[in-house]
């Protein structure tokens, strides 16, 4: 049966991987509100603390651990193999 083609498609995929790690955000000035309460106290602004975590969160330092298994999912932008944008090799 040497006459027997095949054909195959290209399909890009993309792999997502979640991983976890804690964090220590000193309470300072710079993650409190700047204006007390109405009983005139200083509150923890989330917003400030949640920024000081993700900038912590980039030190080498971070013990980071894989959470499940990684996702497979279609890739949003596809492409034929030799156009791939993400292909460093393919920059003009």
């Amino acid at each position: 049966m040497a006459g027997n083609k095949t054909y195959s498609i290209s399909f890009r995929l993309r792999r997502t991987t979640h991983e976890d790690a804690f964090v220590s955000v000193p309470v300072t000035d710079e993650v409190m509100q700047n204006a007390p309460d109405q009983q005139g106290h200083r509150r923890l602004d989330v917003d400030k603390l949640i920024r000081e975590a993700i900038s912590l969160g980039h030190d080498a330092k971070i013990r980071w651990r894989l959470e499940g298994e990684p996702v497979l999912e279609p890739h949003p932008i596809q492409v034929a193999p030799n156009e791939d944008p993400g292909d460093p090799s393919k920059i003009h």
